[in-house]
């Protein structure tokens, strides 16, 4: 939540696959053009630079073949954020409505939401926090509420955080990985290239441009915006290395055993989204202060279009959809099946096997989530429980200790689960005491359906506070968008955000 719910709520207008595709490429696109235009330059090459350095990276690509489609959403709002912040640091009119704008994709995760919000404040400045915290405090609201209402989960196994550390992909240790925007825990979703030898040296010489670059950009922007989001990135590059080095495992350990929300920290890859901004304007500016000390304009342009493709050329296997790896499945009828069968008995439903991943050869066998929370209508219990490697990562739902312990349909009905959803063709086993007792509503090739006995006990759920907090992001971001589009656009300049006097 709410980026499910989001989805659900674009699927009643569009069908899932043209939301799906407008998704990625709002993401891959936004990302290349909210780049080129962040940076402070007149000259296109300087905006080419920064777009292909800022889109064609291994956050990219490894974010993509592993299918966290909100965090490569966010990673594209990035740019506008920043450049909205700017405009707000300068007191620019419409300045805040257009954070309030760019920032909305960015919210639909918990990660996606620090991302942004960091963004947001470092870009529009200390004098602007009295503005800019309560927009991101508002704006991230649908996933704030749920948290804290679930009093129950709001800690993560520990061994997440040496399972879910950041990996070396070549020689080099894995803070140079993440140095280049690299370093994500799963290894199946890293590009072959990544692992080329040249890689590591490569790292070292772009974030020093980089930085050299830095100087320029501090010139344009001013000292204090530059300096910020320069430490805003190495602060990414340091949570997303922390586990790797001395001492971090430990802290990050006792963090997430004692401190509630330190899960966020997990999967600590995801923050150097944040280097990711420093290190494109900087290689752009670099190449461009370079080029100016070049005699022809022949000189000047090899260098400029050498630069912009360098990311292509060094990561070839991003394109075509990952040389292939990327495509299209047709899901089976039978989901469509079973949801109709769900009807209105109460209850929530019980997928099995245990598992929250699945491998069926409708899709290649390849790993994907259980879609049954995400087609079904009603509730999915699923065990959610993580498998890397040879580790078991703890799921975060207290419920699923009850759905282990049980032995009988009866006792799932006690714990309110009133369907089984038997998947088949997929790895794992199924206890049959579970459905000894359960009567089958629905059996295909791919899906089985079973209702329990008797009446579920169903849990009643706080929906007020959620509903409260969804409305008021909602209501935000609505009277931005009324706000940029109607004619009357001057009172969001003039009495909704009046501008503060210094």
């Amino acid at each position: 939540m709410p980026a499910d719910a989001a989805v659900a709520l674009a699927t009643t207008v569009l069908p899932g696959d043209v939301v799906q595709k407008i998704v990625l490429l709002l993401a891959v696109f936004g990302a290349a053009l909210g780049a080129g235009r962040l940076v402070p330059t007149e000259h296109t090459g300087t905006r080419l630079v920064a777009a292909t350095a800022y889109a064609w990276t291994p956050y990219v690509a490894e974010r993509l073949f592993i299918g966290h489609w909100p965090l490569l959403l966010t990673y594209a709002c990035l740019p506008w954020i920043a450049a909205a912040g700017l405009a707000a640091r300068r007191h620019e009119p419409d300045s805040l409505l257009r954070l309030i704008i760019t920032s909305a994709p960015a919210v639909l995760t918990p990660p996606g939401g620090v991302l942004a919000a960091a963004v947001m404040v470092v870009t529009a400045g200390s004098r602007r926090l009295w503005q800019t915290l309560p927009i991101a405090v508002a704006l991230n609201l649908p996933w704030l509420v749920p948290t804290f209402l679930n009093t129950g989960g709001t800690f993560s196994d520990p061994g997440g955080v040496t399972a879910f550390s950041a990996r070396a992909e070549s020689w080099g240790p894995a803070l140079l990985s993440v140095l280049g925007l690299g370093g994500i825990w799963n290894a199946e979703t890293v590009p072959g290239s990544r692992a080329m030898p040249l890689v590591p040296v490569l790292t070292l010489v772009v974030a020093a441009v980089a930085v050299a670059g830095l100087w320029p950009l501090a010139k344009r922007w001013g000292a204090a915006p530059a300096r910020s989001l320069f430490l805003l990135g190495l602060l990414g590059v340091l949570l997303a290395s922390l586990a790797t080095l001395p001492g971090g495992d430990a802290l990050l350990t006792a963090a997430t055993r004692h401190v509630p929300g330190a899960g966020l920290l997990r999967d600590a890859q995801k923050w150097v989204a944040w280097w990711a901004l420093p290190l494109a304007l900087g290689l752009a500016l670099a190449v461009e202060t370079a080029a100016t000390h070049l005699k022809t304009a022949r000189g000047r342009a090899a260098l400029v279009t050498a630069v912009a493709v360098f990311p292509l050329v060094t990561m070839p296997d991003l394109a075509w959809g990952g040389w292939g790896r990327l495509g299209t499945a047709q899901y089976p009828g039978d989901w469509q099946a079973v949801s109709e069968k769900l009807g209105d008995r109460p209850g929530d439903v019980l997928a099995l096997p245990l598992s929250a991943f699945r491998g069926f050869a409708w899709n290649d066998d390849r790993t994907q989530l259980d879609p049954a929370p995400r087609v079904l209508p009603g509730p999915v219990l699923m065990d959610d429980t993580l498998q890397v490697g040879t580790e078991r990562i703890a799921g975060e739902d207290p419920r699923i200790g009850d759905v282990r312990a049980a032995t009988s349909a009866r006792e799932l009905t006690a714990a309110g689960i009133g369907w089984i959803l038997v998947e088949h063709g997929t790895p794992g086993d199924v206890d049959p005491r579970l459905l000894a007792d359960a009567t089958p509503v629905w059996s295909g090739e791919w899906l089985t359906l079973y209702r329990t006995p008797g009446v579920p006990a169903v849990k009643a759920v706080p929906w007020t506070p959620v509903l409260l907090a969804n409305g008021v992001a909602l209501t935000l971001l609505c009277v931005a968008l009324l706000c940029r589009m109607l004619p009357m656009r001057t009172l969001g300049r003039g009495r909704i955000f009046p501008p503060r006097k210094e």
